[in-house]
C-alpha cells in the first residue's frame, strides 16, 4: 500500500478525516461521499479516509455507504488528525444548540440515526484535506462537529476536470 503522500505525488488526494462511526455526521458524510463519488472522480482524484475504527468496522460501515474498496487508513491514536492540525472539540463545537439541531436534523429527518455506540475519540474533531504533491491545497476544518463540507467545490478549487 501506498502512503497518502506518495498519492498525492500521482493525482490528487481528497484526504478526509472522519469523526467516529456512531457519529450521526460521520454517517451523513460518508453518505455525501458516496453520492458524489463520480464527481470526486472527475477532477482525478483519489478518496482516502481517515478513521478511528479497526479495519473490518470500517470496511462493514464504507460497504454500507457503497464505499466498499475505498481507500482508508485506520488511526485510533488520532496521530494523523493531530499531524493535520485537527483537534479535539470543546463542548460549544460538539453539543453546542446548532449541532443538536443538525444532529436532530440529519439524524432523525434525514435518518442516518443517532449513534448509541461510540466507535472512536468522540471528542475528535473532522476535516477534509485536498494534498498534492505532498502539500495540501485546500482544507475544510469544521467549526462544529455538524459543519458539513462540500466536497466537489473544495477539489473544484484546486482541480481542473481533465480532458
Amino acid at each position: 500500500r501506498e502512503s497518502v503522500a506518495v498519492l498525492s505525488q500521482k493525482q490528487p488526494v481528497l484526504l478526509v478525516f472522519l469523526r467516529h462511526f456512531g457519529c450521526t455526521f460521520c454517517r451523513e458524510a460518508l453518505k455525501d461521499l458516496s453520492e458524489r463519488s463520480a464527481q470526486i472522480e472527475s477532477y482525478g482524484s483519489k478518496l482516502v479516509l481517515v478513521h478511528m475504527s479497526d479495519t473490518k468496522t470500517a470496511e462493514r460501515y464504507f460497504a454500507k455507504y457503497s464505499l466498499s474498496g475505498v481507500s482508508h487508513v485506520s488511526d485510533p491514536d488520532c496521530r494523523f488528525y493531530q499531524a493535520f492540525g485537527l483537534t479535539k472539540g470543546t463542548a460549544r463545537q460538539l453539543f453546542g444548540l446548532q449541532s443538536w439541531i443538525r444532529g436532530f436534523q440529519a439524524g432523525v429527518m434525514d435518518g442516518h440515526g443517532v449513534g448509541v455506540k461510540q466507535l472512536g475519540d468522540g471528542f475528535q474533531m473532522p476535516g477534509v484535506f485536498v494534498l498534492r504533491d505532498g502539500k495540501v491545497v485546500a482544507k475544510f476544518v469544521h467549526k462544529l462537529a455538524g459543519d458539513r463540507p462540500e466536497y466537489v467545490d473544495l477539489l473544484a478549487e484546486v482541480c481542473e476536470i481533465p480532458g
